[in-house]
């Protein structure tokens, strides 16, 4: 049988005894960095995230619980930690050793799922012992899960690391309400039966009550796998943005299946944008870089998904072809170090920084580089002076589950200046319609969207920034939030019923 939300009340083994948390956050890392002091003590460090901003509200308001990584390898991954109490959020570790990192987090999620729901940009490989350690560290997470939730408590598990755990934690709490949310593009069907192990992720997947995906097609290609590999009756009808969930109806219960497009802290960084202190910064990196009549902005984690080498390409052509100035125009890329230890990440970097070099030795005078490249994090304050400063936004990306820079910027630009060009693969794409969009793959394409946006008139460019502002400030991180969590906490009916 199953109860009025949905949920299996089969018996499932017993777990040693509940926890007292009614809301529990589950992802890959802590909302806080651990730190290993010259003196042998640990320190916690706030890392900041809109994640964090979203749910940290709720996590206090409902006695809430984040079980997560703290970021620091431990051999001792059987040693259970008690919970870490941080201005009255609880924090439960799981620890991961040095070969749970490479196997679990560098390997199966890192060079196995995420090129695989990337669009195979590179080639995904599939190693039986990756997955192993996939499998035993879902289960480490599961098992914290379920010492930290309360009875009947709602569970929210996040992204491509964690898929086995909403089956997992199913199988040891049969009482809690469990929601799970990827943060990066579900793939096309064809591509997904490519892993061998498709079919145990589906049934990890379908242990939730609620899949949500950043868009429509996401959840429509997981409709037909369920289908497909598990030969479950689904929904056939279209499913719609924060509305229409499509179902899976399974032997006890119905899984429902959503589009639920995350955003960000809008109202936040809008004032922040607006601070004198920002501003002043923001004409200060102007002047640094000789106030050239236009500058463009690059912003992002050095990741091959990210088509960071397509809008070089691009503004190359442009000087080329004389139809960006080289004495007035600059372009900087900010690339924040990703994955280091992955070959594919190397291989990366040393095609950016060469290209990078390129272009300067080609176009540039002395002293006056054309492009500004930075392989370092960039404090957040100054960030938002960038985008302040910036003219045009290049966020290119080949595939993009959503891509918040994107709306980051808009949410700046109070003054309603600037451009963006974007990318029609990134889920932002469908929300802000009056960007430039572009197709990353034609080059030609880009090479007009960028020559576009830096001739823009200042009435259309301000239509169009108005627009993609009143989406951005609507719909906010929290109101993402509260859409999926809603729609988690709703009755629903069962099969046959």
């Amino acid at each position: 049988m199953a109860s009025p939300e949905g949920r299996s009340t089969a018996k499932g083994p017993e777990p040693a005894r509940f926890g007292h948390s009614d809301f529990v956050v589950v992802a890959n890392r802590l909302p806080v960095d651990q730190e290993r002091l010259p003196d042998g003590t640990t320190a916690w460090k706030r890392s900041p995230g809109g994640l964090v901003t979203a749910l940290e509200p709720l996590l206090r308001r409902r006695r809430g619980a984040w079980v997560g990584w703290p970021g620091v390898v431990d051999e001792d991954v059987e040693g259970r930690d008690e919970p870490i109490l941080q201005e009255d959020l609880e924090l439960r570790p799981v620890r991961l050793s040095a070969a749970d990192v490479a196997e679990y987090y560098e390997g199966f999620s890192n060079a196995t799922l995420w090129p695989l729901y990337h669009d195979v940009i590179v080639k995904p490989i599939y190693h039986r012992e990756w997955w192993d350690r996939y499998v035993a560290v879902n289960r480490r997470f599961a098992d914290a899960t379920s010492r930290a939730a309360a009875k009947g408590a709602t569970v929210w598990v996040q992204d491509y690391q964690l898929q086995l755990v909403p089956k997992m934690l199913r199988e040891l709490r049969p009482d809690l309400v469990i929601g799970f949310f990827l943060h990066i593009p579900f793939p096309p069907v064809e591509l997904f039966m490519q892993l061998p192990w498709r079919t145990e992720i589906v049934e990890g997947l379908l242990g939730a009550d609620l899949v949500g995906f950043h868009l429509a097609g996401g959840a429509q290609n997981f409709l037909i796998l369920s289908r497909r590999l598990i030969g479950a009756n689904t929904s056939r009808g279209s499913v719609g943005v924060r509305s229409r969930l499509g179902e899976v109806e399974l032997a006890s219960r119905t899984v429902r299946v959503g589009a639920f497009p995350i955003s960000i802290d809008s109202a936040d960084l809008d004032a922040k944008a607006r601070h004198r202190d920002v501003r002043r910064r923001a004409r200060e990196i102007r002047a640094e870089l000789g106030n050239p009549r236009k500058i463009l902005l690059g912003v992002d984690r050095l990741d091959y998904t990210k088509g960071i080498d397509v809008r070089l390409k691009a503004f190359s052509e442009l000087l080329a072809e004389g139809r960006a100035k080289r004495d007035d125009t600059v372009l900087i890329q900010l690339a924040t170090p990703s994955r280091e230890r992955v070959e594919s990440y190397q291989i990366l970097r040393n095609d950016i920084e060469r290209e990078v070099g390129h272009i300067n030795g080609e176009y540039a005078e002395v002293g006056h580089p054309v492009v500004h490249y930075l392989h370092r994090p960039v404090p957040r304050d100054e960030l938002i002076a960038f985008f302040v400063a910036a003219d045009v936004m290049l966020v290119t990306p080949l595939r993009d589950g959503m891509n918040l820079v994107a709306k980051e910027y808009v949410a700046c630009r109070s003054d309603l200046g600037g451009a963006l060009v974007l990318s029609e693969f990134t889920g932002a794409a469908a929300e802000l319609r009056t960007a430039y969009l572009v197709n990353p793959h034609d080059l030609e394409g880009v090479k007009d969207a960028i020559e576009a946006a830096l001739n823009q008139s200042v009435e259309d460019g301000r239509r169009r920034m108005r627009a993609m502002r009143r989406q951005v400030l609507a719909h906010d991180v929290d109101r993402w939030a509260r859409s999926f969590l809603d729609a988690l906490a709703e009755p629903h009916s069962q099969p046959g019923g």
